[in-house]
C-alpha cells in the first residue's frame, strides 16, 4: 500500500523547540459519486469555457486575469505576480502562538481538519509537544500560510500523532443573532418536556461514524445503478413536519411504542453501493457488445 501524500510539508514551533512535520487531508470528497453535464440532444460531454460577456469570444487561459469590481463596471485588474507578492511571507512554519483548553473554541469556527505526522528526525519533538499538550489537556493555536492563505490553526493530541484544524476568521462567521432574530418566545407544557426527556432518554448513544452512512450517496448509487439496469427507481416518502396541534399526541405515540433498534441508521455501505453501480454498468456494456 502506497503512503499518503503530504498536502503540506513545514516545521512546529513552541518555544526555541522546532520539529519537521508532514500534514495530510483527514477528510476527502473523492469517494462521492460525481457527474458529467451532457447534451441532453446529444449526449456528448459538454466542455465549459469562458466567454467575454460584451463581444461573445471564447477566451484563451493565458488571457484570462483576475479583477476585482470597484462599481459600475470598472474593474481593477491583478496579475499574478502581484497576488503572489502581497500573501504574507512564509516559512513554512506552523508558530504555535498559545496553548489553550481543549474545549474554549466554539465549533462554529471549524473549517477543515488535517493530520500531523514528523518528518524523519522530528519524531521525538513530535513525541515531546503531543505528550505535553494529552499531559496538560491543552490544544495549541498556530499560524502559517496554507494553500496561498494566512491561516490560523487549532492543534490537539490525536491518537499516536497530531489533528490540525483549520479555522475560521471571525469575520467569517455569521451571527446567530440574525438567524434566530424572528424565533418567537415559545412555553412548552411540563407534560410535553417530561415525554421528550423520557424519549430522549431512551435514544442515549454514543457516537460511532462506521455506523453512519452518507443516505444522499446512497440514494444516487441506487438511481444509477436502477438507470443503467433499465429498472423503475422507488421515490423516497415525503416526511411530513408535526403540526403544534399533534404534537402532544405524537410524544404520546412515541414513548409509549416498543423500544427498537430504528433509531440506528442504515447499515448499508456506499461504497458498496458504488460497486453494484459499477458491476450493472459492465454488466450492461458486455450484454450490447453480444448483441452488436
Amino acid at each position: 500500500m502506497n503512503a499518503p501524500r503530504a498536502n503540506w510539508k513545514g516545521h512546529i514551533t513552541f518555544g526555541e523547540v522546532t520539529c519537521p512535520v508532514a500534514l495530510y487531508t483527514a477528510a476527502s470528497s473523492s469517494e462521492r459519486i460525481s457527474f458529467n453535464i451532457l447534451n441532453r440532444k446529444t449526449g456528448n460531454r459538454v466542455r465549459r469555457e469562458f466567454v467575454d460577456s460584451e463581444t461573445g469570444d471564447t477566451i484563451g487561459h493565458d488571457d484570462q486575469v483576475k479583477g476585482y469590481e470597484t462599481g459600475n463596471g470598472r474593474y481593477v485588474v491583478l496579475e499574478p505576480e502581484e497576488i503572489a507578492a502581497a500573501i504574507p511571507d512564509s516559512d513554512k512554519t506552523l508558530t504555535i502562538d498559545a496553548f489553550i483548553p481543549c474545549v474554549e473554541i466554539d465549533d462554529v469556527y471549524f473549517d477543515k481538519p488535517y493530520y500531523l505526522a514528523p518528518q524523519k528526525s522530528g519524531e521525538e519533538a513530535f513525541a515531546l509537544l503531543r505528550d505535553g499538550m494529552k499531559e496538560a489537556k491543552v490544544a495549541a493555536i498556530a499560524s502559517t500560510v496554507l494553500f496561498r492563505r494566512l491561516r490560523t490553526v487549532l492543534i490537539c493530541p490525536y491518537g499516536d500523532g497530531l489533528i490540525g484544524t483549520t479555522l475560521n476568521f471571525d469575520y467569517e462567521v455569521r451571527s446567530a443573532e440574525e438567524a434566530f432574530d424572528d424565533m418567537p418566545d415559545v412555553k412548552i407544557d411540563e407534560e410535553m418536556l417530561d415525554l421528550a426527556a423520557h424519549i430522549i432518554g431512551t435514544k442515549k448513544s454514543r457516537y460511532d461514524a462506521s455506523k453512519f452512512d452518507d443516505q444522499y450517496e446512497e440514494a444516487l448509487a441506487e438511481l444509477v445503478k436502477a438507470k443503467v439496469e433499465g429498472k423503475p427507481f422507488k421515490k423516497i416518502k415525503t416526511v411530513k413536519a408535526s403540526k403544534p396541534s399533534d404534537l402532544l399526541q405524537a410524544l404520546k405515540d412515541s414513548a409509549g411504542a416498543t423500544k427498537k433498534s430504528a433509531g440506528k441508521p442504515r447499515s448499508a455501505n456506499s461504497n458498496s453501493a458504488r460497486k453494484k453501480v459499477a458491476k450493472s454498468s459492465a454488466g450492461s456494456s458486455s450484454s450490447r457488445r453480444k448483441a452488436g
